[in-house]
């Protein structure tokens, strides 16, 4: 592989930032109910809304990075992979998409106190709450799934296939 087949440093960021916002959001969201009521659970959330709209505005770049300035690669293996591979990250995307679109409607919902420090908008009455938060949780469980065999996938092309698949989004091998 040469070092043109790997994406620009701003994808590869971008990336792992969303990788790593995902898991810690979703290790937030199973745990938070299980602290005590209190001052420590408040910042627990708040660290979870915080980060969720950061994730928002992460994703959001992402997607116009891509549109716009982000390297696209040549496909890798025979096309039934790469379809599946396609058809994974559009997945993600429209997973990524709704958790975040409930997980902003539902902050708005509760209007959430932020760290003690400011409270957000409330919107909407207490009736929504529960099945917004009941399907932000489902639609999360269903894109860490999915991460999980995307990364899965990734590992198969780098420990089976050995084709370089996944060395194209590590740091430090950009151009």
């Amino acid at each position: 592989m040469t070092q043109t087949e790997s994406y620009d440093g701003v994808t590869i960021s971008l990336h792992w930032i969303t990788a790593l916002l995902v898991v810690v959001l979703w290790v937030i969201g199973q745990t938070a109910d299980s602290l005590p009521k209190g001052a420590l659970q408040s910042a627990y959330w708040s660290t979870h809304v915080v980060l969720g709209f950061t994730l928002v505005f992460v994703v959001l770049y992402r997607v116009g990075w891509r549109l716009t300035s982000g390297r696209g690669l040549p496909r890798v293996g025979p096309v039934p992979l790469h379809v599946l591979a396609k058809a994974t990250h559009y997945g993600l995307y429209l997973g990524l998409a709704i958790v975040l679109v409930l997980g902003v409607a539902n902050a708005f919902v509760r209007g959430y106190h932020i760290y003690d420090l400011f409270q957000l908008l409330q919107l909407g009455d207490k009736a929504s709450r529960r099945p917004i938060t009941l399907w932000h949780g489902r639609a999360a469980n269903v894109v860490l799934i999915l991460a999980g065999l995307h990364a899965l996938a990734a590992l198969g092309h780098h420990y089976v296939l050995r084709d370089g698949v996944l060395r194209r989004m590590m740091p430090g091998r950009t151009v």
